[in-house]
């Protein structure tokens, strides 16, 4: 069984532990395990086909998915797949979704005006963030319409308003590798993602709104932002296959998912779209 991670470049430049972990765990399975970063490749795109079993993507960019889209059109076995991997990096899909499948997200407007928010922001405080966004980057908290102004986004940018939702100053990050969910709690900050939180308890209903949301957008490896407010939790953000920093165990349960899904013992619906036809996988053509 050969399993190719697609990864992201770290800042710095070292590894995950808890994927380092997850390498030894599915190489003492016997399987074969490789990994690029798309962005330090030249990649013949008309010439990329499929030659691992599996191909798992753990980066974001705009790259990785376009390889992505490419690897799923040659019938390459994703995980999680390309379409859910795309309906979760857009705000707009993704709150749509989770709302429609009784997840209890914030109400969501999408504008390239920002000025068109001046209503919004006159009933109560706001959330203003890229469509395609990840790690907390561009995220600003509008408290009224003179914050409003203020704000320095580029015309025609694309973006999410959601109504700001109070809480007890720390986010809920929840991780999910199948059906085993765990959480930890830590403060937001715009390089929170480095760091790892406090291993805390879940509650049931964190648990069903949690595989609910995996169900809803097709992921199997995924993480929330949770806001626990005082009419409940809500989700304000979702991620495939993020860093599980700081959760006690977590590259045993993410190694046993791979593992599961590449024998076919798992299986995901592809987010929002048809299943491919078939299955192979990645990185051939570099060249």
């Amino acid at each position: 069984m050969r399993v190719h991670f697609v990864l992201v470049r770290r800042v710095p430049p070292v590894p995950s532990p808890v994927l380092v972990e997850v390498t030894e765990r599915l190489e003492r399975k016997g399987m074969i395990v490789t990994a690029t970063i798309p962005e330090e490749l030249l990649t013949r795109a008309d010439l990329l086909r499929p030659d691992h079993d599996l191909v798992i993507l753990k980066s974001h960019t705009e790259l990785a998915l376009s390889l992505g889209g490419l690897l799923r059109a040659e019938n390459a076995r994703l995980l999680n797949p390309y379409g859910s991997c795309v309906a979760a990096q857009d705000k707009v899909t993704a709150s749509r979704r989770l709302r429609a499948a009784g997840v209890p997200v914030p109400a969501t407007w999408v504008t390239a005006d920002i000025d068109l928010a001046r209503e919004a922001s006159e009933r109560g405080p706001l959330v203003v963030k890229p469509v395609r966004g990840h790690r907390g980057v561009g995220v600003v908290v509008v408290r009224g319409p003179d914050d409003l102004v203020a704000l320095d986004v580029v015309p025609d940018t694309p973006l999410i308003v959601q109504e700001h939702v109070s809480g007890p100053g720390e986010d809920l990050k929840v991780y999910v590798a199948g059906e085993h969910v765990s959480a930890v709690r830590k403060p937001f900050a715009p390089d929170s993602f480095t760091r790892p939180g406090r291993p805390v308890p879940i509650s049931d209903e964190v648990r069903t709104i949690a595989l609910r949301a995996g169900e809803a957008l097709g992921l199997g490896l995924y993480g929330l932002d949770v806001i626990e407010s005082p009419e409940g939790p809500v989700v304000v953000d979702v991620n495939y296959f993020p860093g599980y920093k700081g959760v006690p165990g977590a590259a045993a349960h993410i190694a046993s998912y791979i593992e599961a899904y590449a024998d076919g013992r798992v299986d995901l619906h592809e987010g929002g779209l048809p299943p491919a036809a078939g299955h192979a996988a990645m990185v051939g053509a570099s060249q």
